[in-house]
């Protein structure tokens, strides 16, 4: 079963190698995996798609990651009311004939053409990834030359606490 797990991290270097080396180490595959800052800039929010076996290795992947002494929150919310999106850009072989036919295609994707050369045209979506993936197999007889993925980001909907000063290690476990 694939879950989305988020977690709120310090940001600061190697925290990320660490946290996807222990998901080897306990042989998890990560999906997807997105990284950045928050609102704080001292603080990074990961958000990784994995796959789990069943309901004791996903308690035992979540006790793993709150051990980590980096690590300030972590959440499973794949079962909860989130907002989801990914984002990708797609190059697609094109010539003047079939631009239209191409740009047609992706409006009800609200996707947009961000990219024209002579034999190729560059499509950026955002999403949730079924949408990413609709699109991707509409284009995908036209030849796509090239696809890049951010994976999915997420957080939970409305208002929620969010961790936004660093507490003393011992106060956050």
């Amino acid at each position: 079963m694939k879950r989305i797990i988020t977690a709120t991290v310090q940001n600061r270097s190697g925290v990320l190698n660490r946290i996807t080396g222990l998901l080897q180490k306990r042989q998890f595959n990560i999906e997807s995996i997105s990284v950045g800052r928050t609102e704080t800039d001292s603080i990074s929010r990961m958000t990784f798609v994995v796959e789990v076996a069943d309901s004791q290795k996903l308690e035992q992947l979540m006790k793993q990651l709150n051990k980590q002494i980096d690590v300030l929150k972590v959440s499973d919310i794949t079962d909860k009311a989130i907002v989801a999106r990914e984002l990708a850009l797609i190059k697609v072989v094109s010539n003047g004939q079939i631009r239209n036919e191409i740009q047609g295609m992706i409006e009800p994707f609200r996707a947009s053409i961000i990219d024209v050369s002579k034999d190729s045209l560059t499509v950026q979506v955002t999403g949730k990834t079924d949408k990413v993936e609709a699109l991707i197999e509409l284009l995908r007889p036209y030849g796509i030359k090239e696809l890049a993925r951010t994976g999915l980001t997420a957080f939970l909907r409305g208002h929620q606490p969010q961790v936004t000063e660093l507490a003393p290690y011992s106060l956050l476990k």
